[in-house]
């Protein structure tokens, strides 16, 4: 396993110091996934840039959470179904439909049902997307900008849900009300 120092402000180099700032100013404080990522400046800016993009997509806050919830439940990443979960109550999402999230169930809500199945296709198959999975994403009211989109908040995930992989990165205090057990785990230990 990786072992990662949480960097601060102050042990951080000097390259990520101005991210992990930012970060402070924009949560109230650094997330375990971002000092771990500032071990490596390049790592924590692409962090960053790539969230920003996300942002300026036409996906709605809850459709771009929807999206990281859904990638990240498809790469099990512990950490990042837990922020993503508190993250996505913040931004309007309804309990069920973080539930359902959560659970890779089918979401309660069918343009975001379709959203949770297009972006699991295009992890599960590394963007080899059938036809009918790329039909059911465009027949939900998506664009080709959306799929493009998609791939915005797929890149994200990639990156974090991997680093957060090999480093095993703590969830903080923050997320810890959402701590996550992908279904088959959970199905393996009770069984």
């Amino acid at each position: 396993m990786l072992q990662l120092e949480l960097r601060t402000t102050e042990t951080a180099p000097e390259g990520s110091v101005p991210s992990l700032e930012e970060a402070r100013r924009a949560y109230g404080f650094v997330p375990n996934l971002l000092a771990s990522l500032a071990n490596a400046p390049a790592a924590l800016k692409a962090y960053m840039g790539v969230a920003s993009a996300l942002e300026e997509t036409s996906l709605t806050p809850v459709e771009q959470q929807v999206v990281l919830l859904a990638a990240s439940v498809e790469n099990r990443c512990h950490y990042c179904v837990a922020a993503h979960s508190i993250v996505a109550g913040m931004a309007g999402a309804e309990d069920e439909v973080v539930g359902a999230l959560r659970a890779g169930q089918d979401v309660p809500d069918a343009r975001l049902d379709a959203l949770q199945a297009f972006t699991a296709s295009v992890v599960r198959n590394r963007g080899w997307v059938p036809d009918e999975d790329l039909d059911a994403f465009l027949d939900a009211g998506f664009g080709e900008a959306q799929v493009l989109e998609v791939l915005v908040g797929v890149t994200l995930k990639t990156l974090s849900n991997y680093m957060n992989h090999m480093a095993a990165t703590p969830v903080d205090a923050a997320f810890a009300s959402a701590t996550w057990v992908h279904p088959a785990e959970e199905a393996a230990v009770a069984g």
